[in-house]
């Protein structure tokens, strides 16, 4: 049976999609077909709470599921899955990790947390998610910084740790998304050297997922975003006058047309200060216990 040899576990909104797309390309790599497995972020045996599957995509809830993930492996010699809620539910996902795979490398990207929470927040709402209760950044800080996930996903230094006590410190490799920025091919021939693979492979780093984008239309975007009567009344007509195909190209078409880059929603100065004011203690803890001069995060 083939099982991940490493994991990217970490954080969301740092670039491990991309990653996990050049990971993909070297030929010594197999990647999880799915990406964001999140299997290890559930004690599943525990779990009484099971949701059904939804749709063609079979949620990965037990061992024998996310088995079947790794079943096509041929002759790769590294064998990964990227799923960033490890980091966020670090606790149980160590446990899991432990539990499973006990000799897995992992490999944490950490960004910024004021930029990864400002691109969080643009992403909630590029997609819709939470329609209508979605709150500016300064207030998340303000009110409710102890319950919004957007705020306590840039928290590092815990989660880090934790992995650090549970496991042999060389097997968890920390990235910064910086440096990722300033040189994507280095980056990646460190990451390919950590797992054990040919690190002279280059892959294409020219490619970037998931670019900053912000509705030029708030309400026109949770209309073609989210489930509601308008968009299944105009779905069901669609359906009589064209294919599948064509109407996700109109979907597609219709909110790339009122998408517009993150400068139509700039942070603030003042946001900033304040969300840098509260992740300061955290990342002056951090860079002691990964070694790195984070200064640049606290400017």
């Amino acid at each position: 049976m083939k099982l991940p040899t490493f994991l990217i576990i970490g954080v969301q909104k740092a670039g491990t999609t991309s990653v996990y797309g050049y990971l993909k390309e070297h030929p010594q790599v197999y990647m999880s077909p799915i990406k964001e497995t999140n299997f290890f972020a559930t004690d599943w045996e525990n779990n009484t709470e099971k949701k059904p599957d939804t749709g063609t995509r079979k949620r990965i809830n037990s061992w024998e599921r996310y088995c079947e993930l790794f079943m096509n492996v041929k002759d790769e010699i590294a064998i990964g899955e990227a799923s960033p809620n490890y980091l966020v539910n670090y606790k149980t996902s160590s446990e899991m990790i432990q539990r499973y795979v006990p000799d897995v490398k992992m490999i944490a990207i950490l960004r910024n947390p004021v930029d990864r929470a400002y691109s969080d927040y643009l992403m909630h709402l590029r997609d819709g998610i939470n329609v209508g209760k979605v709150r500016s950044l300064s207030e998340q800080v303000k009110f409710r910084a102890d319950s919004s996930s957007t705020i306590k996903k840039g928290l590092y230094y815990s989660p880090i740790k934790h992995y650090f006590d549970s496991f042999d410190r060389e097997k968890l490799k920390i990235i910064l998304h910086d440096d990722l920025t300033k040189d994507s091919l280095k980056v990646m021939q460190e990451i390919y050297r950590f797992i054990g693979v040919d690190d002279t492979f280059n892959p294409d780093t020219s490619k970037r997922s998931q670019s900053a984008a912000v509705p030029k239309n708030q309400t026109l975007n949770n209309l073609l975003q989210t489930k509601n009567p308008i968009r299944t009344a105009i779905s069901s007509t669609l359906k009589i006058l064209m294919p599948l195909e064509t109407r996700q190209k109109l979907r597609s078409g219709i909110i790339k047309l009122n998408s517009a880059g993150k400068e139509l929603k700039p942070l603030s100065s003042e946001e900033r200060q304040l969300l840098t004011e509260f992740y300061r203690e955290d990342i002056l803890k951090l860079q002691d216990l990964i070694d790195r001069d984070l200064s640049s995060w606290l400017e």
